[in-house]
């Protein structure tokens, strides 16, 4: 996997750690995985710029701390944070969680666990991903509808039948009859229950990528 969902840096100062968790997350193929020996080393190297995964040790040598290395990246979009610890009192713990960490990972770490970690994280990635661009695609397919036939569109989810949407925004039968024809040629959808799939989608991007879910007609 090329993109930055793939992206893997590991900022820890400890080398046989490092070289450990290196060895386990780079040997499972399709990703890119780069290592650091301290928070420095991944700033200069230009690395703070790629998104992905990081995980650091929360005691860092050099000038910058764990703590200011989660303020720099905590919120920054497509960028998950994970923080190995030893040692931590529940305040500690709590303002990592708290400052945007995933998940704290005890140290020293067990290279197993830290492959575990993060391929359920890149599982999640790749969902949000696939919602994203599920929300994307269903955006884009509505978005040549007009004003009308969006009204007409939101009366057809809310189960009306044409003779009740006519009514409602006084039009003809006919007329309600025609625009349903365009909202589904224009959205390319073969049916009335793919239409409504559709709108869901591109109002909720969050929602969850469920079984084929059935509209009545």
């Amino acid at each position: 996997m090329s993109d930055a969902g793939g992206h893997i840096h590991l900022v820890l100062p400890d080398p046989i750690e490092r070289a450990a968790c290196f060895r386990l997350l780079a040997g499972g193929g399709g990703r890119i995985v780069r290592s650091f020996a301290s928070a420095d080393d991944w700033i200069d190297a230009g690395a703070d710029r790629d998104g992905g995964i990081l995980l650091f040790h929360w005691r860092q040598p050099g000038r910058m701390s764990g703590a200011a290395l989660l303020e720099r990246v905590a919120g920054r979009a497509g960028t998950t944070i994970f923080v190995a610890a030893d040692r931590l009192d529940i305040v500690e713990s709590r303002a990592i969680l708290r400052g945007g960490a995933q998940d704290l990972l005890p140290a020293p770490l067990d290279p197993g666990l830290v492959r575990r970690a993060i391929d359920r994280s890149l599982g999640d990635w790749r969902l949000r991903q696939d919602r994203l661009a599920r929300h994307r695609e269903a955006e884009e397919r509505l978005a040549a509808l007009t004003p009308r036939e969006r009204d007409i569109l939101d009366a057809i989810a809310a189960g009306l039948g044409n003779k009740a949407i006519a009514r409602q925004l006084a039009l003809s039968p006919r007329t309600v009859e025609v625009h349903r024809a365009n909202i589904m040629r224009r959205a390319g959808a073969g049916n009335v229950a793919e239409l409504l799939r559709l709108r869901f989608i591109a109002e909720y991007a969050d929602a969850p990528p469920a079984n084929p879910v059935r509209f009545g007609a």
